[in-house]
């Protein structure tokens, strides 16, 4: 037995590393829910979740009153059934975004536990597919980044071996959308993956007009055109452009990806795993994926996607967004756009305790 004698919650405030920018808003700080574990055979675990500015304080509430005196006593070497048993806790408030952070700070701990105390690394336990991973990069393609700076931030990506740059979209005049692809592909040439991501900010009518205008720029996918909980637009508009269209970084459940999928809604799927509520579910939405012959390209959190990734075949690339360097004591290493999962056992974080709890906030 391996049973958690202990459950801690914590929320830390992690400023962003740079200014980031969307059709629908930004991203003011990364709120970060820790949830640190302790077994009765002396195993730690420490999982997380995330806002960008909003609710971390009820995501916290939420652990702290209900479901981590609720998994004190589970065994870690049984996931599915410690996440099963916090789920059962919060019937009436799923699916929903607070409870999906919650129960995902707590299956990312558990799992961090149970690799531990097996001495493995979390892309092998999940599946351990393939430990090398290819990368994008976000950083450089904000909504508020001028034309000139994002042709020559997409021109550095490239040189440096990154395997795509992705690029926001959503002005409000779409002209400049285009005129700003266009400008980028002009500039990399055919052969280098371009991304957009209009974060649910499109009509069904723009998004089709917007898919026609960019058709001619081969690009490799066109990520959350319309709000996440219209299906039937999404599916009309999978079945109108020749562009693969990405969605799942705003869905909160595996049922939710079956709808999707089910109705050939998406042809890339994107879990986040602390919107979805954990690595537990996160494996789930994969294997799905994987059934229907579709990608699984997650959203954010690459510190621990890198691994997810890694453990699954259908693990296509991960979004290359740094947020942690100021709580980790050492970053991913990248090689000509490429990462290797960490083969430590665990989920593969080096936190640094000092800085988050000079961070903490709650």
């Amino acid at each position: 037995m391996s049973v958690i004698t202990h459950a801690r919650a914590s929320l830390v405030d992690i400023p962003v590393e740079t200014v980031r920018t969307d059709a629908v808003q930004a991203f003011l700080k990364q709120e970060t829910i820790i949830v640190d574990l302790q077994t009765s055979d002396g195993t730690p675990g420490r999982g997380y979740a995330y806002t960008i500015g909003t609710g971390g304080r009820a995501v916290l509430s939420m652990l702290r009153d209900h479901l981590l005196p609720a998994v004190v006593g589970q065994d870690v070497r049984r996931p599915e059934a410690v996440w099963r048993h916090a789920f059962t806790q919060t019937c009436a408030t799923t699916v929903g975004a607070i409870t999906s952070l919650a129960l995902a700070a707590i299956d990312t701990a558990v799992w961090d536990a149970r690799c531990r105390r097996d001495g493995e690394p979390l892309w092998r336990a999940a599946g351990g597919a393939n430990p090398d991973v290819p990368l994008y990069d976000t950083e450089g393609g904000w909504l508020h980044i001028d034309t000139e700076t994002l042709v020559a931030n997409t021109r550095t990506a490239q040189a440096g071996g990154w395997h795509g740059s992705k690029l926001k979209v959503g002005a409000p005049d779409p002209r400049r959308d285009v005129d700003r692809l266009t400008a980028v592909r002009e500039a990399v040439g055919p052969g280098y993956r371009l991304m957009v991501d209009a974060n649910q900010g499109l009509t069904l009518a723009d998004a089709r007009a917007l898919a026609r205008a960019l058709e001619p720029s081969g690009i490799s996918w066109l990520e959350e055109p319309l709000p996440a909980d219209d299906v039937s637009a999404h599916a009309k508009l999978v079945g109108s452009t020749s562009i693969p269209i990405a969605v799942g970084e705003s869905l909160y459940s595996v049922a939710q990806f079956k709808e999707y999928l089910a109705r050939d809604a998406a042809t890339i799927v994107q879990p986040d795993v602390a919107r979805v509520g954990g690595i537990t579910p996160w494996l789930k939405i994969a294997h799905l994926a994987e059934a229907f012959n579709v990608p699984v390209c997650p959203h954010f959190l690459m510190e621990l996607h890198v691994s997810l990734v890694a453990a699954v075949p259908n693990g296509r690339i991960v979004e290359y967004i740094p947020q942690l360097r100021a709580v980790t004591t050492a970053d991913i290493v990248v090689t000509e756009g490429r990462t290797t999962a960490p083969d430590a056992p665990g989920i593969g974080i080096p936190w640094d305790d000092d800085a988050l709890e000079n961070l903490r906030v709650a």
